[in-house]
């Protein structure tokens, strides 16, 4: 199992392939909830693509060291969002599925929390790791091993405000 180093333009592409993917499946969603932090992106640029209201759910589960210690799952109080209900069809978005937890807890949270709204949920991410216990509706690639994922966010996962602006000036004096 080896590492999978993903560029801007690989991470791109795999959101590309996941809108097509969800309109040739002929699904109509009124409501996109991305899981934040990894969906965060993701769901900003299929909201604007498909011209749809963004909510978002904050999790917390990954800790220690370059944040690579799965630890328990933390949720927000709320969803934040921008309308006054959810809508009833609800594309729930996250970079990958791992374990499974986090997609299958997520969207447990959101029937419990704001299940009257909602008629039905599909899920959507980038990557999917055979390992998962979660399958998702939708997905940019499977992995049929469990490598970890360097994306392109990776580097500011080890980065203080001081080491980008020590960066920044030897990059802006050269």
């Amino acid at each position: 199992m080896s590492d999978l180093h993903i560029t801007w333009d690989d991470y791109h592409d795999l959101i590309e392939t996941l809108a097509v993917q969800i309109y040739e499946s002929g699904w109509e969603f009124n409501q996109i909830v991305c899981i934040a932090k990894g969906g965060v992106r993701i769901g900003d640029l299929l909201c604007r693509i498909y011209d749809v209201p963004l909510a978002i759910l904050s999790t917390a589960s990954y800790g220690g060291k370059n944040n690579q210690q799965r630890g328990k799952i933390v949720f927000s109080r709320d969803l934040t969002m921008t309308t006054a209900n959810l809508g009833d069809r609800v594309l729930l978005v996250d970079d990958l599925v791992d374990s499974g937890t986090t997609l299958e807890r997520s969207i447990q949270w959101l029937k419990c929390h704001y299940g009257f709204y909602i008629d039905e949920i599909r899920t959507a991410v980038l990557w999917q790791k055979a390992c998962s216990s979660a399958k998702p509706d939708y997905y940019g690639q499977y992995l049929p091993d469990n490598p970890w994922i360097h994306q392109p966010t990776a580097k500011y996962e080890r980065m203080s405000i001081t080491d980008l602006i020590a960066s920044r000036q030897v990059t802006e004096s050269v």
